[in-house]
């Protein structure tokens, strides 16, 4: 029996964080939504226009037993910018913020051991603004944001975006790939 978990992360653009860890050995689910704002079944207008207070985020359902939220983590942080308030890159608004969502204890214990060790190391060069809170809601987006990269490779956004996110995922976490990923 599977012990599987889920977490929910916000790295800008959900279309790049669901792309990355789709690819990712051990994590099981990867589906685009919105978390954390005080607006009920938000649509991505609603978000778009920044006044819901949600976050672009991806749910992840991972197996421990394959991938540890610490890795899960690490990956996170290497794909995105997590030292920019509420922007990734040209994608400006706090839909856009950095994000981890945790459910559990034992989840915030590894986010901020993690965080703690970063900030010591001075890794990213400027200070980290990852919002870290307990989930207080999650919003499944519509049906067109699930698999955005694999269905639109070619898409502009998608090939000059999210494409390099998955190469340097692919380079940098290759031991991580699921098979034929």
């Amino acid at each position: 029996m599977i012990n599987e978990q889920d977490i929910i992360l916000g790295g800008g653009c959900f279309w790049c964080t669901e792309a990355v860890f789709d690819r990712v050995n051990g994590v099981t689910d990867v589906e685009s939504g919105y978390a954390n704002g005080h607006v009920d079944h938000p649509t991505y207008a609603q978000i778009c226009d920044g006044n819901t207070g949600h976050a672009e985020v991806v749910k992840l359902r991972y197996d421990p037993s394959v991938i540890s939220l610490r890795q899960i983590l690490e990956i996170f942080f290497a794909t995105h910018d997590p030292t920019t308030l509420n922007r990734q890159g040209n994608d400006v608004g706090t839909q856009y913020r950095s994000a981890i969502y945790y459910t559990n204890d034992e989840q915030k214990q590894v986010i901020d051991e993690l965080l703690r060790e970063i900030g010591q190391d001075k890794l990213f060069g400027a200070p980290v603004v990852t919002e870290v809170e307990p989930l207080q809601c999650y919003w499944r987006a519509e049906d067109y944001h699930q698999d955005y990269f694999l269905q639109h490779p070619n898409q502009g956004y998608c090939a000059f975006v999210v494409g390099p996110k998955v190469d340097k995922f692919r380079k940098t976490f290759s031991r991580h790939l699921k098979p034929g990923a």
